[in-house]
């Protein structure tokens, strides 16, 4: 495995500029999806994933939750970040298919 060397800078205009720089090495290769996201239509939040499906529902599970949390995925929630159902009017009124996400302990 290649080593790879990440380089953070940032300046501070607090008293004066000053730059700070910070290297760091991955211990290990962190593999990374990507998902490209096109606009269509007013007010739709998922663009593009699994839109031949009515709801779009993810389960991931966790060992370190205590039972079960369902976590909003449409920003339009009352209890944000916890899902209250206020997709199913967002679906309707846009014709969308977002869901919640269901994380479990394992």
């Amino acid at each position: 495995m290649a080593s790879a060397t990440l380089s953070i800078s940032f300046s501070a205009h607090l008293q004066g500029s000053r730059t700070l720089r910070r290297s760091c090495r991955p211990t290990a290769a962190i593999p990374r999806r990507v998902q490209i996201v096109r606009a269509e239509g007013e007010g739709v939040i998922n663009k593009s994933i699994k839109k031949e499906e009515a709801k779009v529902v993810d389960f991931l599970k966790a060992p370190e939750i205590d039972g079960k949390a369902v976590m909003c995925r449409c920003w339009k929630s009352g209890t944000f970040p916890y899902c209250d159902g206020k997709h199913v009017e967002h679906n309707k009124e846009t014709g969308d298919n977002v869901g919640p996400l269901i994380v479990s302990k394992e």
